[in-house]
């Protein structure tokens, strides 16, 4: 059973999901804009939003992170 399990797995392996999601972001960052399928964008919205939160601390914990 899968209660509680945050994330999609979006038919990927680990690694090939993980390397997806950071080029969606990075595109997102550098492009204000991306088009993609809604799973993905739900997927790279919560990884861009962390990335977002550390940004705006400007301390060397989150630098680092």
């Amino acid at each position: 059973m899968r209660h509680r399990v945050a994330g999609r797995k979006l038919g990927l392996p680990s690694d090939q999901r993980m390397a997806l999601l950071r080029g969606l972001v990075r595109s997102l960052i550098m492009y204000e804009a991306i088009e993609t399928t809604e799973p993905r964008a739900k997927e790279a919205r919560v990884i861009a939003e962390k990335l977002i939160s550390l940004t705006k601390q400007n301390s060397v914990h989150a630098k680092r992170q």
